[in-house]
């Protein structure tokens, strides 16, 4: 029986591969606010993020100085669940702490 993917002679033929697409990439974003204490936005990002002690009061330092700060780059589904992540958090503990996302 001839396989249509094989030579004569028995060799295999390949097929080219369709690359596979890297996701999208979203940067989440904190907004900083008059409200919400830096302790909080450092908690935040420990416990959201995973940051480290040291990467998160750098992160609360630039919202605090600049306006935001990013907390993570992630896939859409991960960058989403993030973000509803700090507003429960945010939501639960009585602080106006916004985040956002925005493509990479």
């Amino acid at each position: 029986m001839n396989d249509p993917k094989t030579k004569p002679g028995g060799s295999t033929v390949l097929e080219p591969r369709e690359k596979t697409k890297r996701p999208r990439l979203y940067r989440v974003l904190l907004h900083n606010d008059d409200y919400t204490s830096m302790e909080f936005v450092v908690e935040v990002l420990q416990e959201v993020f995973a940051k480290s002690l040291e990467d998160a009061v750098a992160i609360m330092l630039n919202v605090h100085r600049e306006g935001l700060g990013v907390a993570g780059t992630y896939p859409s589904a991960v960058a989403e669940s993030k973000v509803s992540a700090v507003q429960s958090m945010a939501e639960a503990n009585g602080f106006p702490l916004k985040s956002s996302m925005e493509p990479e």
